[in-house]
Formats: structure tokens, sequence, C-alpha cells
């Protein structure tokens, strides 16, 4: 099924970046959750970033110094009483599932366009 077309106005209005994951662990008494701590390169430091992607990371230490693409202007949300400041931008699902990381080491921050 077809989403709805959005205008690029829009799609403006997302902001994509790369982060560099300076920790990851999984939440505790849950299956599906990480908590990754990501540096943008912001003055308040490292943001905390929840994900459900236990099923496709098998050590949550492989994560870490991995530069990967979030969404960074989402409001905050409350996953098992953590704020999560941002989404994990990845695509595909069971064998398909991909993390989008650059092809080359970018300063953490870095905006998508």
């Amino acid at each position: 099924m077809d989403k709805l077309r959005i205008s690029i106005d829009e799609f403006s209005k997302i902001e994509v970046k790369v982060g560099t994951v300076r920790s990851a662990e999984r939440v505790p008494d849950t299956d599906k959750l990480l908590k990754l701590m990501v540096d943008f390169d912001e003055e308040a430091g490292p943001r905390q970033i929840v994900s459900g992607i236990v099923k496709y990371v098998s050590d949550p230490d492989t994560l870490v110094g991995r530069q990967l693409a979030f969404v960074t202007n989402l409001e905050p949300r409350t996953l098992r009483g953590l704020e999560s400041n941002g989404m994990l931008f990845a695509v595909g699902s069971d064998e398909s599932f991909a993390f989008l990381t650059p092809d080359r080491v970018v300063p953490p921050g870095t905006s998508a366009h």
C-alpha cells in the first residue's frame, strides 16, 4: 500500500543526521529495546535514543563507534521509562534489515540532504 504523498516543504521538516554511537546496551526486562547514547556533536552532549532493534543486533557492543542515520527532530518519547530523543533511520525488516550509514567517516551531526 502506497503512503500519502507529501510536498517537498513537508519533507524538508524532517531532520536526518549522522550520529556516532558512543554506547549501546539492552534495556532490562524488554525483548526488543536497546538504549543508545549517540554523539551528534551537540553542546548538551550525546543523546539517548531508544530503539527496538534487538533482533537485528546480536551484540550491542558492535554498534559502538559506528556512524548511523537518525531522525533528530522528533518530539521526545518515553519507552519503558527512558526518554528517547530521536529515531534510528534504517531500511527493511527481517532478512532485509539494514542500517543506513555513510560510506566514509563524517563529522557527527552531519545532515542528510
